[in-house]
């Protein structure tokens, strides 16, 4: 059966958040300290790391457990409401004049504060950046990522581009890379932008796990796309992701700033650097691989992996849900986010679709007059 746009929308999209609400809890800590909490790997929507979460460091006083999403999703979200006002492709100007706004101005419900209040009383610091920089500061949008943490804060929302881009990697490579010109530099801005690629290639019809590493490989520069080829190499060995964790953490860390302990980053940590890679993008794609593109083994993957596994179980989970459609996430788990999380996971989705339909549209016109002015140029007789 062929999947249809609006099929490969909601398993992304679905996908994303289901996976960043199972990475929430076990975010932080290691494999082993996962095996040693939960009396083996996670296998499924898991409560708080500590029972006394409201009080408990570092963790308090955000709920993470118990099906709750994270800032990834609410993200996500926001940027797909940007589409929703802007209904054509994304720059960093439509980030100055609808996302940070959004954020600013509209309480909505947290799952993990368990209250209703403004996205900006969530979000991290690397995301506070942007009103920092785009309201206060009136920084121009296409520079302001300039001088901010370098990290994926900027990738774990850029799902929508892809979808946005179905089939067309290349275009939202470059959508991505203005898009989050924003809010990051350096790898973290090129993660944005193989990632939103990724999901791009994961959209088209006969797309596989491998077609779409390669498609980020072909895009990805520098320190990224050398992170990407050391992690495919490593999980090109393993077929079960239980053997793959100790393998793609040591494939990614030689370009990994943050270092060994993750709560304790190296003094040079998320700095600038044509030769380091942001390291959730790389081992999402592992996981991709190692599970040959199916969902519960590429997001679990991701999941028992630790570190910053909400971040990379969101990419594995967009990405995975991208190729299987969203009857590739599991119904149950879906349905304890949603409700948990009291979130209409599908809305979004269905709301991105409809967006993309008209940007094609809008695009096909663009290039229709493209066309007609370049043959006019080519042959003037």
């Amino acid at each position: 059966m062929t999947l249809t746009l609006e099929d490969r929308a909601a398993g992304c999209l679905v996908g994303a958040a289901v996976g960043d609400a199972l990475g929430g809890p076990v975010e932080g800590w290691s494999p082993d300290q996962i095996v040693e909490r939960h009396g083996g790997r996670v296998h499924g929507i898991v409560g708080p790391w500590h029972e006394d979460w409201r009080t408990a460091r570092p963790i308090a006083p955000y709920h993470k457990g118990d099906g709750h999403v994270t800032d990834d999703t609410l993200m996500t979200h926001a940027l797909v409401r940007v589409y929703e006002r802007v209904r054509d492709h994304l720059d960093a100007y439509a980030v100055a004049e609808h996302l940070v706004p959004d954020l600013m101005t509209t309480p909505r419900w947290i799952p993990e504060l368990e209250a209703e209040a403004l996205p900006l009383q969530r979000i991290f610091l690397a995301e506070k950046w942007l009103v920092a920089r785009l309201h206060y500061g009136h920084v121009d949008p296409r520079e302001a990522g300039t001088g901010n943490i370098v990290n994926c804060g900027a990738a774990m929302y850029m799902a929508p581009v892809g979808v946005v881009n179905a089939g067309n990697p290349a275009g939202a490579y470059a959508e991505a890379l203005d898009i989050a010109g924003a809010h990051q530099s350096s790898y973290g801005r090129e993660a944005a932008g193989v990632f939103a690629a990724a999901v791009a290639a994961a959209c088209a019809p006969d797309a596989t796990a491998a077609s779409v590493v390669d498609t980020a490989l072909s895009l990805a520069k520098d320190g990224t796309r050398a992170a990407i080829e050391a992690v495919a190499e490593a999980a090109a060995r393993y077929r079960d992701v239980e053997s793959a964790l100790g393998p793609l953490r040591a494939a990614v860390a030689p370009y990994d700033t943050v270092g060994p302990d993750y709560r304790n980053p190296s003094l040079g940590a998320r700095r600038p650097s044509r030769l380091h890679a942001v390291e959730e993008l790389p081992v999402a794609l592992g996981m991709l691989l190692v599970a040959d593109g199916r969902y519960e083994g590429a997001v679990l993957g991701a999941v028992n992996y630790g570190r910053d596994c909400d971040s990379i179980a969101t990419m594995a989970g967009a990405l995975a849900g991208a190729l299987g459609g969203a009857d590739a996430v599991p119904a149950t788990w879906a349905k304890q986010v949603a409700e948990a999380s009291r979130l209409d996971l599908h809305a979004p989705a269905a709301a991105l679709a409809a967006v993309a339909r008209e940007v094609f549209a809008l695009d096909r016109t663009r290039h229709a007059a493209h066309a007609a002015a370049f043959a006019a140029l080519a042959d003037p007789r």
